[in-house]
């Protein structure tokens, strides 16, 4: 017969010493990290605001529109001003105190994203209708916002990027990877995306952090922007913005399921079509078609056979 508490009691003894060890994983200061449900939850608020016709339980018009959108509204400020509040007390728990950030930064950044969120309802607009024509299959847009993982994804994206770009830390990757769990498409939140947007079915799609899309981009299943293997991390450029590392897909490219480009220096070029499968670590020019084999050699046009 075994004695149940006193292994038990070994066993929390054991654990309790694993964490007096130099492990890199003993943070014990989690209480300060943000917590990923509470993020998801004002994330969630803030996509019923921008398709809040999508979502809304009753009929909506003039007169009460304003009050079914402060209905999320409100609970999305709350919940994102406490979130990021929580990230940047983790990020600067060792600076000096004149070296952190105002005690109201957390509520300005979050008034400044839900002021973006006209422009996020245009810019998600823009990538809704590139969808719908894009897709034969689609039925209606709103087949397509309730559906298309790729919708989900850019979704999470666009509201992501939004909190990169003016400096939130942490939140806009806990967004990125939720979307990523629940689509199997993996863009970075420092990706720069333009207008009409459209990633057709969607899973295994990757986006590096400092990849550049330019409007009307169509990507497949499987397509990997990505970077160069590099041996260390390398210092920021002039601009203070990391050195880019994946690749710039200018307007109107195409790039099929299966295809890798990679580096920061490769530039496909605007109208271009990348085929299935293609390896591609150098630039092509506007209007390549580029099909079957690597584009490391030879003629960087391919071939359209």
């Amino acid at each position: 017969m075994f004695d149940r508490e006193r292994e038990l009691d070994a066993i929390l003894d054991g654990l309790v010493n694993s964490y007096a060890e130099p492990l890199a994983i003993n943070n014990l200061e989690t209480a300060a990290l943000p917590n990923r449900r509470a993020v998801i939850q004002a994330f969630e608020s803030l996509q019923r605001v921008l398709f809040l016709g999508f979502f809304s339980t009753r009929p909506l018009d003039g007169s009460n529109l304003r009050d079914a959108l402060s209905e999320f509204l409100g609970p999305c400020y709350g919940a994102m001003v406490e979130q990021i509040r929580r990230a940047v007390s983790f990020e600067e728990r060792r600076l000096p105190i004149e070296q952190r950030r105002p005690d109201d930064w957390a509520e300005a950044q979050v008034l400044r994203l839900l002021a973006k969120a006209p422009e996020l309802r245009r810019r998600l607009e823009g990538d809704v209708q590139a969808a719908f024509t894009g897709d034969p299959a689609a039925e209606s847009l709103e087949e397509v916002v309730f559906s298309y993982p790729g919708i989900r994804a850019i979704t999470a994206h666009r509201v992501a990027h939004a909190l990169f770009e003016i400096g939130v830390p942490m939140i806009p990757r806990i967004l990125a990877e939720h979307a990523h769990s629940h689509t199997g498409i993996d863009i970075h939140p420092g990706a720069r995306i333009g207008r009409r947007f459209f990633i057709d079915h969607g899973t295994g799609v990757v986006i590096g952090a400092t990849a550049v899309l330019g409007d009307d981009v169509k990507l497949y299943q499987g397509v990997t922007l990505g970077a160069l293997s590099v041996r260390e991390r390398e210092p920021p450029g002039a601009d203070g913005r990391p050195r880019q590392r994946h690749p710039t897909l200018e307007d109107g490219v195409t790039v099929y399921a299966g295809a890798t480009i990679l580096g920061g220096d490769t530039v496909v070029g605007a109208g271009s079509v990348i085929g299935g499968n293609v390896w591609l670590t150098r630039s092509v020019p506007p209007g390549s078609k580029i099909y079957r084999h690597s584009a490391t050699q030879g003629d960087p046009r391919g071939r359209e056979d």
